[in-house]
């Protein structure tokens, strides 16, 4: 792996290219408030594999935004589709209307979603999307007879998005304590599937963990299948830090569901449209669930939007009652938003005419190699890797959990790379259009921080 010089145009005498605005206002999502305020990194620019930060320094995307732009940044297909159609049609109604282009969005997305999965509805966000898709289940089973079903599982260190659904069945604590005297009712949860200890350094999914399924055997016998709705499941963790499925885990999941008549619902927001080296996860690892949510990247992060893909025989049987009667009591202002609808057509054609999901699993092992060359340095616990995507661990540091991460985030920033940080782990997951020398160039920046905060 090459060595190689970090962008000079990060020099602090660089002239700023665009006056800094006040700060006061913004409550920032997800962000220590009053430390950003303090020391801010603002973006203005952005064009392929780079940000342009508001004094005009370049710096190399390595998280696709947040998990986003998968087709790179300023994408003028994309701007031009948003253009014509915002001329053309700014907004439509979806309730009891409709316009052409969602619905030639949703037939070309059935043409990459994974098989049986044949009926899209429209969201804006992954949050949006797993609360479709719990509503979905509810709706299933009821229309099915089973009003019983109800309860859902979820999985500790999972992230479903910060609706109440979604924070119900994820199990990450910092999301759920605030709030835990109103979250959903009858939700349990799988355990995680990390384990440094057995599996620290792994390339790809590791050989041990997979008997963690059977921990859904145990929740049946005490909840009683009857009662089950749905489980709900990453096939990586992204947000929790990039936790990968033990080999043979999901395909037991998928059993064992079939087995008690549970629905299983795959969360793709992250991993949907290339990330780990397919259109789906579910595709990637031979896993097909019953739904998948999806968002991001589906339009490269230019509009809010989501989907949420179910099998037929879900939809099906929703549809009951009176012709004129509305089936699912369910649905988004923006749903299908015509000019999201046309950025993610747009981004579909550049997927496909630039082979990019064959591109993330063409440049898997390179990019393996590099990442795992992190080993061995200061404090470095695990790797974690697949597709274009990996996780780098450390120790925490005396000062406390997430200390190291921050500082490791913030080096690497100021000297022209932007990483993600979660407590103690460094996120990758570069746009899709990544080369190996912007690989190096990462990885090396990486390298850099984690010596400098040690």
């Amino acid at each position: 792996m090459a060595d190689l010089p970090l962008n000079s145009s990060s020099d602090a005498s660089h002239q700023s290219s665009t006056e800094h605005p006040s700060l006061e206002h913004f409550w920032m999502p997800f962000t220590a408030n009053r430390q950003f305020k303090t020391n801010p990194r603002l973006l203005t620019k952005a064009e392929g594999m780079y940000y342009t930060d508001i004094d005009g320094n370049k710096v190399l995307d390595a998280t696709a935004g947040l998990w986003c732009c998968n087709a790179g940044h300023g994408r003028k297909e994309i701007s031009e589709a948003v253009s014509k159609q915002i001329k053309e049609m700014d907004y439509a109604p979806s309730f009891q209307m409709g316009h052409p282009i969602a619905f030639e969005l949703a037939e070309r997305l059935i043409e990459l979603s994974p098989e049986g999965l044949n009926k899209v509805f429209f969201t804006n966000s992954g949050s949006e999307s797993v609360d479709t898709a719990l509503k979905m289940a509810l709706c299933y089973h009821r229309a099915n007879g089973q009003a019983s079903r109800t309860r859902f599982i979820g999985r500790e260190m999972g992230y479903h998005g910060v609706g109440f659904g979604g924070i119900s069945v994820g199990g990450l604590s910092n999301n759920r304590k605030a709030f835990s005297g109103q979250l959903l009712q009858g939700v349990d949860h799988l355990p995680h599937t990390l384990d440094i200890q057995n599996a620290a350094f792994t390339r790809g999914l590791s050989h041990f963990g997979a008997e963690k399924a059977e921990i859904l055997e145990q929740l049946v016998t005490l909840h009683g299948a009857e009662n089950i709705a749905a489980v709900i499941v990453e096939p990586m963790s992204g947000s929790a830090g990039v936790i990968l499925p033990p080999q043979g885990y999901l395909k037991r999941l998928r059993e064992i569901t079939k087995k008690h008549g549970i629905l299983l619902i795959f969360d793709e927001v992250i991993t949907a449209f290339g990330r780990v080296g397919a259109a789906f996860a579910s595709q990637r690892w031979g896993v097909i669930p019953d739904i998948i949510t999806t968002a991001k990247a589906i339009n490269n992060g230019a509009i809010p939007m989501g989907a949420v893909f179910v099998q037929d025989f879900i939809h099906d049987t929703c549809m009951q009652g009176p012709n004129e009667l509305i089936e699912f009591f369910h649905g988004y202002t923006y749903s299908g938003h015509p000019v999201a609808a046309a950025a993610a057509l747009a981004t579909l054609s550049i997927y496909e005419n630039e082979q990019l999901f064959e591109r993330s699993f063409e440049l898997e092992r390179y990019f393996e190699d590099a990442v795992h060359n992190l080993k061995g340095l200061p404090n470095v616990i695990d790797i974690r890797n697949t597709g274009l995507v990996a996780g780098i661990q450390f120790s925490p540091n005396a000062q406390g959990a997430g200390k190291r991460g921050y500082g490791v985030f913030e080096h690497c920033f100021r000297h022209g790379t932007l990483v993600r940080a979660t407590g103690d782990i460094i996120a990758m997951s570069p746009p899709l259009i990544v080369d190996k020398r912007e690989i190096d160039q990462m990885v090396n920046s990486l390298s850099d921080a984690i010596n400098a905060v040690g």
